[in-house]
């Protein structure tokens, strides 16, 4: 390569790549642009552990001195990437045109901000470090906290604000908590840690405006005519890719960046795509996906450096998708789908602490829900990985339940 291969986005998806690169025997220049100023950082814990009362966590993946000394990385922080000339193969960032051979864009993506936001203090996302700093500096002042959204994310502040003591409201606009990550179903039953750890849910209702005194939130206003004081306000209303700075630069962007099995970019030849940013053809499911989970970063990262170094060799990335979320004392996880024709609780039920079920589309498990059931999920995953059929996955399902009679 001459022009080395540069990787766009300096988060978890950025940082495998160039590992990735590296241990594949990779000498050449490997060039790491960040719009961030901070080093490359783990997100998940940002809505965890960062704002727990208890000392706050170093997020920081690596040191410095490990990319620029060790991986040999040229390390550009600070400096977002505005336009991409794929003919020519030049990136052009902060005023300055970069040349690659092969090119891995990580550039994440974007957390939607609520209407009328803008200039009121106390009002957040949740995306960032810096968001994170803000968001625990209002917990730590014991804020009156409203969650806008009861996804992941809004879910995970309002269970630190809940273990702290605060009063917290969370506000959605859907009738269930998170139908379309794992089904109305099972989004109702997930809703019953909230209502047992004495957060306020409140579904089906929207937010209609914001009330600031003084520059500062100081409530919210709700479509059914209600009202909630707060200090804090947290979206947690989804993300978007960060595509619009590929404008005109002939890459196929809808819902991310198109890709083929391989992570390879539709509309460029040497470029690839990996983390949020990414829509690709999952072969294992025969459709295309945009995961905004931590896994499929970490993976999609190495496996886009891998196939930019060797194109010839390319390797489709073929997972079977997985995320976790911790709400109070209990872990949430899913790997598979959640498109189903049916979903069926084959241990526990939906009225206690923990469970597991499974989801059926035709004759073949897409997916796995648990909660607290984290000895058993990787082995679903194992099955949804060698395309189990329904009836294989109930078998198995059988088997771990008279393990587990055995046992006492």
């Amino acid at each position: 390569m001459t022009g080395g291969l540069v990787v766009v986005g300096a988060s978890l998806a950025g940082l495998r790549a160039t590992e990735a690169a590296r241990k594949a025997g990779y000498t050449g220049a490997i060039t790491l642009i960040g719009d961030e100023t901070h080093l490359p950082y783990d997100r998940p814990p940002l809505s965890k552990a960062y704002l727990d009362a208890a000392e706050q966590p170093d997020v920081v993946f690596r040191e410095e001195r490990h990319l620029r000394d060790e991986l040999g990385v040229d390390l550009r922080l600070g400096a977002p990437a505005h336009a991409l000339d794929p003919a020519r193969r030049t990136l052009h960032v902060s005023g300055q045109e970069i040349p690659y051979d092969g090119l891995v864009i990580a550039t994440g993506a974007a957390a939607r901000t609520l209407p009328g936001a803008d200039g009121i203090a106390g009002v957040h996302t949740l995306r960032t470090l810096d968001d994170a700093i803000s968001v625990r500096a209002a917990l730590d002042a014991g804020a009156r906290t409203v969650v806008v959204g009861s996804g992941f994310i809004g879910s995970e502040v309002a269970s630190v604000a809940r273990k702290r003591g605060l009063p917290v409201t969370i506000v959605e606009a859907a009738p269930t908590p998170l139908a379309r990550a794992i089904g109305a179903a099972m989004g109702e039953a997930v809703a019953g840690l909230h209502h047992r750890a004495g957060t306020d849910l409140r579904c089906g209702v929207a937010v209609e405006r914001l009330e600031a005194e003084r520059g500062r939130i100081r409530r919210v206003h709700l479509s059914d005519g209600s009202t909630l004081d707060a200090d804090l306000v947290v979206a947690g209303i989804g993300a978007d890719p960060a595509t619009g700075w590929l404008s005109g630069s002939g890459l196929e962007c809808d819902n991310g960046i198109q890709c083929d099995a391989t992570l390879a970019a539709v509309g460029a030849t040497g470029v690839y795509a990996a983390g949020d940013v990414a829509r690709w053809h999952n072969p294992l499911f025969e459709q295309l996906m945009r995961i905004e989970h931590w896994t499929g970063a970490a993976e999609q990262g190495a496996v886009a450096a891998r196939n930019a170094l060797d194109p010839a060799a390319a390797k489709p990335y073929v997972t079977v998708p997985y995320f976790w979320s911790d709400w109070y004392t209990h872990r949430i996880q899913f790997v598979g789908v959640s498109g189903a024709s049916e979903v069926r609780i084959v241990s526990g039920n939906a009225d206690e602490d923990r469970f597991v079920a499974l989801y059926r589309q035709g004759d073949r498990l897409t997916g796995v829900l648990t909660l607290n059931g984290q000895a058993v999920v990787m082995k679903y995953r194992g099955l949804l990985a060698r395309r189990a059929s329904w009836t294989d996955a109930l078998e198995f399902a059988e088997q771990r339940a008279s393990l587990a009679a055995a046992r006492g």
